[in-house]
């Protein structure tokens, strides 16, 4: 039986209408721990309509190093140091918001997938656990490991366009960077995320206090600000780009139209 969506559901619908009273049913688990399982209902159901069934978990997660490689994806989440991550599991979406958890970065995490940092996922069955959590996500149409680099690649450039002329520039921000008339400006954390601030609403002032928010570790003295604006400007290559409207806060100096 091949089922034409492909999904869990299909081929429950398929054995409940065929009869599994009395059959003994193997069914392999999409993940490595039940609270994260994309369709936890598909035992139940069989058990509910006869079956015997044999749980298989395949999946297995170690514990990683501490400040290893997926420490520093996540924490790159985190810090919206990202376009886009892709997910080609549920497990491996359970495993990046665990270690998330354990690493106190939870909230920050699902707030960077919910804006800035786009979950690319295999299919739907990959994306349900973060759809649960109001994440936005995005899969190709053929649920392939091929098809999903495609589908990063035809829809990255769409859904990071984010371009607008400031002090006769064109200004085009990326995930970790950007653009200057074409020119690729690297900027730190604190000054991405004031450039992201600042871009939510380009020419409208944004207040001290809202850029304090916005940046990394945020605490409580504005003199970050300050540093993040200046450093911001630097590495723009033209102050003119970021105003300052005094005793209001900064705003994109952008050209009318």
């Amino acid at each position: 039986m091949v089922p034409e969506s492909e999904s869990s559901r299909e081929v429950l619908r398929y054995l409940v209408e065929k009869g599994v009273g009395g059959q003994r049913i193997a069914v392999q688990l999409h993940g490595a721990t039940d609270e994260w399982d994309p369709f936890p209902e598909f035992l139940d159901e069989l058990r509910n309509a006869g079956a015997q069934v044999v749980p298989i978990r395949v999946y297995r997660w170690t514990p990683v190093p501490s400040g290893g490689a997926f420490d520093q994806l996540v924490s790159g989440i985190a810090e919206q140091r990202f376009d886009a991550v892709s997910f080609t599991s549920a497990p491996a979406v359970a495993a990046t918001l665990m270690r998330a958890r354990d690493m106190g970065l939870e909230d920050q995490v699902i707030n960077a997938l919910r804006t800035n940092v786009h979950a690319m996922c295999v299919g739907p069955v990959t994306a349900r656990p973060l759809v649960r959590l109001g994440v936005p996500t995005s899969a190709p149409e053929r649920m392939r490991l091929g098809a999903l680099a495609r589908h990063i690649t035809d829809e990255l450039p769409v859904l990071q366009s984010r371009a607008l002329t400031a002090a006769g520039h064109l200004v085009e921000i990326r995930g970790t960077c950007v653009l200057v008339d074409g020119a690729v400006k690297s900027l730190s954390p604190a000054a991405m995320a004031t450039m992201r601030a600042l871009a939510l609403r380009p020419g409208t002032v944004v207040s001290r206090q809202d850029l304090l928010a916005a940046l990394p570790g945020a605490g409580s003295d504005t003199h970050a600000v300050e540093t993040a604006v200046l450093r911001l400007r630097t590495a723009l290559g033209d102050k003119n780009i970021v105003a300052t409207v005094v005793k209001r806060g900064y705003r994109l100096a952008v050209d009318e139209l």
